[in-house]
């Protein structure tokens, strides 16, 4: 890939973080339309329909193996509860709380489940990151208040238990082998429609008169480009750039989820959720090696 390429490829990785960020935010407004389960519904029939020309555009086609199959539907069922989680984790707290918290959360619990699990190594650094993170989760947390109903209220646990729920998400479609990415990601949400139609969703009270401009604005926002964009382009830049280069983009998710919930949603952001942010983006740094300034080659 040519450095022009390079150039505004990394453009669209800055605006899909920032549609990562921005679902947050919509998340909040929707939970004012409808419950989690239509929610899923909704988002996942406009990114359906939306992803399949991506695939047929790459040709990543609809090809999936059975093991990936039976894959899907398990991650299917734990998105779903994520989703739940993440909805009203945002209905009841904050997008920015929500953004900051998660986001960063989730490649450190990612990291202690496969110390835990999987064997692998924690090294002098690691612990180092693994304190540092703690004393940033605490502080968003706002532990440092002393007040037990604070801390436990309910939209910190909703947030904290997707937190754990992502991580699992990740490890296990890691086990996917000979299927694409986005193609595997498809078929998830797919297995996740028909779950929500057959059990959660009731069609017939859904009140669609209510559903004004905003309402459309922030759904589609929520399918088009937080998920069937920002996915994409994610995915594709892991298999163009590598891991390493486009992981340091996702530390512009929480900034970006809290600058739209000031923006749009006149949100106070409290002086412990930017420390608590910017100490757990640190340990998030730390444990997974990124480098987010590249020193340049000088040559003689």
């Amino acid at each position: 890939m040519t450095q022009t390429n390079k150039n505004i490829f990394f453009a669209l990785m800055f605006l899909a973080m920032a549609g990562w960020g921005a679902s947050w935010v919509n998340a909040k407004v929707l939970s004012a339309y409808m419950n989690e389960y239509e929610l899923i519904f909704f988002r996942n029939i406009f990114t359906l329909i939306t992803l399949a020309p991506v695939l047929m555009f790459t040709r990543k086609y609809f090809y999936i193996n059975f093991r990936s199959i039976i894959l899907a539907i398990i991650t299917a069922v734990i998105m779903i509860v994520y989703l739940k989680c993440y909805f009203l984790g945002t209905k009841y707290g904050t997008a920015s709380l929500g953004g900051a918290l998660v986001t960063t959360l989730i490649p450190i619990n990612t990291f202690l489940l496969m110390a835990l699990f999987f064997g692998k190594k924690i090294q002098r650094k690691d612990i180092f990151a693994l304190c540092i993170g703690a004393i940033g989760v605490l502080t968003m947390l706002n532990v440092w208040s002393f007040s037990a109903e604070q801390i436990l209220a309910k939209q910190n646990l909703y947030f904290l238990a997707g937190s754990i729920l992502w991580p699992i998400l990740t490890i296990i479609s890691s086990k996917v082998t000979k299927t694409s990415p986005l193609v595997f990601t498809f078929y998830m949400y797919l297995f996740m429609t028909i779950i929500v139609s057959i059990f959660f969703v009731e069609f017939k009270e859904i009140n669609y008169s209510s559903y004004d401009y905003i309402f459309w604005i922030n759904i589609l926002s929520l399918a088009v480009i937080s998920t069937t964009f920002a996915t994409s382009i994610y995915f594709i830049g892991i298999e163009k750039l590598g891991t390493n280069e486009v992981s340091s983009f996702i530390f512009l998710v929480p900034l970006f989820a809290i600058i739209f919930s000031v923006i749009f949603l006149k949100e106070h952001i409290s002086f412990s959720i930017i420390i608590g942010t910017i100490l757990t983006l640190f340990a998030v740094k730390i444990l997974n090696n990124i480098i987010i300034f590249k020193k340049k080659e000088v040559v003689v």
